[in-house]
């Protein structure tokens, strides 16, 4: 599945539960940090070793949370207007020239 296809289906959540009049740049924004900042909990406290082999349940959940992380990304770029593909692609080609 592409960045488009479920660029789409996430329109379709929200348009069935009205959910656009939140989702706001700055709303949208707002909850792909709280989402980052719970992906950030699993991993307080681990050793570097620890935070390398998670148990299952915490991979899950990690897992769960990078999952709303990119979804929310996802509906970011819409209402702005971006290109996901093309943001990330600008990015990379940038960090190779400065990094490589």
């Amino acid at each position: 599945m592409n960045l488009v296809e479920l660029t789409e289906r996430l329109h379709a959540i929200r348009d069935r539960n009205d959910w656009q009049q939140f989702h706001s740049p700055k709303n949208l924004a707002m909850a792909a940090s709280v989402e980052m900042s719970e992906l950030v909990e699993i991993f307080q406290w681990l050793t570097e070793d620890q935070s390398r082999q998670l148990p299952a349940d915490k991979l899950a959940h990690a897992g769960q949370e990078i999952g709303d992380i990119v979804l929310y990304l996802l509906l970011l770029c819409s209402e702005l207007g971006l290109d996901m593909n093309e943001v990330v692609r600008s990015k990379l080609a940038d960090s190779e020239r400065r990094f490589s």
